[in-house]
């Protein structure tokens, strides 16, 4: 069994996706980020950094693992699934889920914070975080004209990374307008029932975009969260 220490975010649907995929054996623990749960001692036992998620698998120990790429890893050598086996094709994958981890994630949150979080609108800012989220996603979809996932004909953890961060951006303010190979994808894997139920873990979160007092709400949490 694996306990799964998260939240509603882009990086701890990276986990949740991951063993919904695998279809792992796991019990949820929802970590309340508004409360700083994530600073509490026991937690700091699990991640020293103070950041979700984390897993702790019991059938090894209870070892702990933090850090999303490390936790898809770590999931997928265990389950023998979503990772090549062989050297190129694991490197291909996990070329992609370092893209992933140095570039869309922090470029996106990055937007985020300037465009949706900071009660002062920086326009500097906004437009740097946004235009280098839409340089990369034009990486991404250069890199899908050869293939039908990221790291070739094999879905893989680098697809599941990717695709947790890149379906929220709208909420970013970017778009995806002229990446024909990059929708393609992000519509294939909407389409997989184990990513869909991996990000509504710990709680399917409303339509932000669409709703707007929904949208204003958890942005002011974020906010909040922020100036902690």
């Amino acid at each position: 069994m694996i306990d799964l220490y998260t939240a509603s975010t882009p990086n701890g649907h990276k986990a949740s996706v991951t063993l919904e995929e695998l279809e792992l054996p796991y019990a949820v623990h929802a970590i309340d980020l508004g409360r700083q749960t994530q600073k509490e001692e026991w937690f700091l036992e699990l991640n020293p950094n103070g950041r979700i998620p984390v897993i702790v698998d019991r059938e090894a120990d209870d070892f702990a693992v933090f850090e999303t790429g490390a936790i898809m890893i770590y999931l997928a050598e265990k389950a023998g699934r979503l990772l090549p086996t062989d050297v190129r094709g694991r490197s291909r994958a996990i070329q992609w889920l370092m893209f992933q981890m140095g570039g869309i994630g922090p470029m996106m949150g990055q937007a985020n914070v300037f465009y949706r979080y900071f009660p002062e609108k920086i326009q500097p800012a906004i437009d740097r975080y946004q235009n280098e989220s839409r340089r990369l996603f034009e990486v991404l979809d250069r890199g899908l004209a050869k293939s039908e996932w990221l790291a070739g004909d094999e879905f893989t953890i680098a697809d599941i990374a990717n695709w947790c961060w890149v379906r929220t951006y709208k909420w970013s303010g970017v778009s995806v307008e002229g990446l024909p190979n990059l929708r393609r994808w992000l519509d294939a894997i909407k389409q997989r029932p184990a990513c869909r139920r991996g990000i509504e873990v710990p709680v399917k979160l409303e339509n932000m975009i669409e709703d707007e007092k929904a949208g204003k709400a958890f942005a002011e949490n974020a906010g909040a969260i922020l100036q902690r």
